[in-house]
């Protein structure tokens, strides 16, 4: 039997199924893959505004060495910071501080959150040389262990989510690792711990971690995620901890074409495109206008999602009048279907002559 997703693994000895179909797991040379129940999709926990926070502590925040942390810092009710410098900051320091108390309200939420989600199965505690799919996990001793390589596989989903519920611990070894695959982003992946976490020196972790105690990282260890203790300290030794921020997916966007001429026929033409977002994301940028495959300019978009652009050269005759909108980080691009603008002599609106079969005579 050959797992579809790693087709060079071939399993010899164990193919065994937990929770009569809940979860799939595939023992093959040490991999183990798992694959929820798709009733219960894992939800993404809202930090609040915790998510500012890449080292957030209840107590205390002691570091020992050059440790890197890009984000904010803070503790509370705790005041006590200490080890900044040598340790770097690339965010705000907040020890004590209002900033500091409300983020700790909001971990406390978080936390809730992550440990109420029903979980998709009971797997085992050792992590290490496993492939994890999305959705919400526990394990029967109530704990958790990364020796080796752990995957996350989103299979293809940038937005899916994975949370580990561990009652009480979670601790991995030296040099342990995370890896992410299929489009997984750390900004989605939550440890719900419910004591302390550990992590070995030279290790790698990929998520955030919401431990109800402490959070101790080896010396050389990295997080790329948040470290947020709610009660207890965190304590750090030369690490790299860099707050993550999900990548926004691009929405689709329409763009629809008209012209002044449906409400005034005398002056030059103003072409108005409206750009419409078809996900949260608000369209921004230029918009190009062409007349006849030729670009006749560009204008910006305002916050109604509208660009126009007055044009006093258009020559007598029809044109096939096309806005296009090139995208942006946060929206997809489109283009309007073809506009026919009829002009006169003068560049105006061109006025057709009434036929008689249709004209009112007085």
């Amino acid at each position: 039997m050959v797992d579809a997703r790693h087709p060079r693994v071939v399993p010899r000895r164990i193919v065994r199924s937990w929770l009569a179909g809940v979860l799939t797991a595939t023992v093959a040379t040490g991999l183990l893959v798992a694959t929820p129940h798709a009733a219960n999709a894992a939800v993404a926990v809202n930090l609040g505004s915790a998510a500012n926070f890449a080292v957030l502590a209840g107590s205390t925040v002691t570091n020992t060495g050059p440790t890197l942390v890009t984000g904010d810092l803070g503790s509370s009710p705790g005041a006590a910071v200490t080890g900044f410098p040598p340790g770097i900051v690339v965010g705000a320091i907040h020890a004590a501080d209002a900033v500091a108390a409300t983020a700790q309200t909001d971990l406390t939420a978080a936390y809730n959150n992550a440990a109420g989600q029903a979980p998709d199965a009971t797997i085992p505690t050792e992590l290490g040389g496993t492939v994890v799919t999305p959705g919400t996990y526990n394990s029967a001793a109530g704990t958790f262990g990364i020796t080796g390589n752990l995957t996350l596989d989103a299979q293809g989903d940038p937005n899916a989510v994975f949370i580990f519920q561990a009652a009480t611990t979670l601790i991995t070894a030296a040099a342990s690792t995370v890896t992410l695959t299929g489009g997984a982003q750390p900004c989605n992946v939550f440890w719900q711990v419910g004591s302390s976490a550990t992590l070995g020196a030279a290790s790698g972790l990929a998520g955030n971690i919401l431990a109800l105690a402490s959070i101790t990282v080896g010396a050389g260890g990295t997080v790329n995620g948040r470290a947020l203790a709610r009660n207890g300290a965190v304590t750090l030794d030369t690490n790299t901890i860099t707050r993550s921020v999900c990548a926004v997916q691009p929405s689709g966007t329409t763009t629809t074409l008209n012209s002044s001429c449906a409400i005034n026929q005398q002056g030059p033409i103003t072409f108005i495109a409206t750009v419409s977002s078809l996900g949260p994301n608000v369209p921004t940028g230029l918009v190009e206008f062409f007349s006849d495959g030729v670009s006749l300019g560009t204008a910006p978009l305002d916050a109604n999602g509208q660009a126009t652009l007055t044009v006093a050269t258009l020559s007598e005759g029809a044109h096939e009048i096309v806005a296009s909108f090139p995208g942006s980080a946060e929206s997809d691009p489109s283009t309007s279907a073809v506009f026919i603008q009829k002009v006169d002599a003068n560049g105006f609106c061109a006025i057709e002559a009434c036929q008689c079969e249709t004209c009112t005579v007085p």
